[in-house]
């Protein structure tokens, strides 16, 4: 494979251009042991060129914010900051709140985006009220939700205010593309890209025969594939974690591969597209 070029980017329906290829953070700041290993693969991505890194106050409870602060430490102007709240603390009020902890915790004045982590049982209404605010006071520069099916998103569609929504954030890979008959059509109409979460299905899909069987032809690695037919998805971008400097390497360069219509048939047939509607699934 050549080496990397440039990571291709995405527009945000208000016109944010952002990384198709990001850096996550889920399980990480949980262990003080692998805090400088988790920093240092971090501050290489950055090195690399990464530029959007996700996280959320549900990663170690904070932990991973704290953790994404270490390593942007100088370099915030870069970045895109990405991060979620708790369901139960989405109420107008409380999350201002969390907001406010999770700027702490990064050591940021703003967050580039904040996203409803999963719908739970406060009213919608309450949280993108409580989102209004924080973009009205600076805190954050736009707000999107995490794991909504098409029916959730289309009563936020109708709720005051809903329409500022920049992304779902839902989990999508090769073995799990249920969103690709409601969910990514829905927000692919509205030209609201989808941010994939487990991008690799957590390592349980590159010993697939198929993806080994491209990835050998290309000289490449399996993850590189299924990242790539990620990133070249109309709607998409991803956020693979990476916590080793290995790891890092590895995804940053599935952006020089370049797959085929025969590779993408060829991995259609082993992981085939959704046939029927299916309940959203979450990790």
């Amino acid at each position: 494979m050549k080496p990397p070029g440039s990571i291709p980017t995405i527009g945000l329906p208000d016109g944010t251009i952002v990384p198709r290829l990001g850096l996550g953070t889920w399980r990480m700041g949980e262990s003080r042991a692998r805090r400088a290993a988790e920093v240092a693969a971090l501050k290489l991505g950055i090195e690399l060129g990464f530029a959007l890194i996700d996280t959320a106050e549900m990663y170690g409870e904070g932990g991973a914010e704290e953790i994404v602060a270490e390593a942007t430490a100088g370099l915030r102007d870069r970045m895109f900051l990405v991060s979620k709240v708790y369901p139960h603390n989405a109420s107008r009020g409380g999350v201002v709140a969390a907001c406010e902890r999770s700027l702490k915790r990064l050591k940021t004045d703003r967050l580039d985006l904040y996203l409803l982590h999963w719908l739970g049982s406060v009213p919608l209404s309450e949280t993108v009220a409580g989102f209004g605010d924080l973009v009205a006071a600076g805190k954050i520069r736009r707000w999107g939700v995490s794991n909504l099916d098409a029916g959730e998103m289309r009563v936020l569609s109708e709720i005051a205010g809903g329409e500022a929504c920049q992304t779902n954030q839902v989990l999508y890979n090769l073995a799990r593309r249920g969103i690709e008959w409601d969910v990514l059509p829905w927000c692919r109409k509205r030209h609201m890209p989808v941010m994939a979460y487990s991008p690799l299905d957590q390592g349980r899909i590159l010993d697939h025969r198929a993806l080994k069987r491209i990835a050998a032809r290309y000289g490449a690695t399996p993850a590189q594939v299924a990242l790539k037919w990620l990133i070249d998805r109309e709607g998409v971008f991803t956020i693979p974690k990476a916590a080793s400097p290995a790891h890092v390497r590895d995804i940053r360069s599935a952006v020089s591969l370049a797959l085929d219509a025969g590779d993408r048939a060829e991995l259609d047939k082993a992981f085939p597209p959704p046939k029927r509607a299916a309940p959203l699934e979450m990790l």
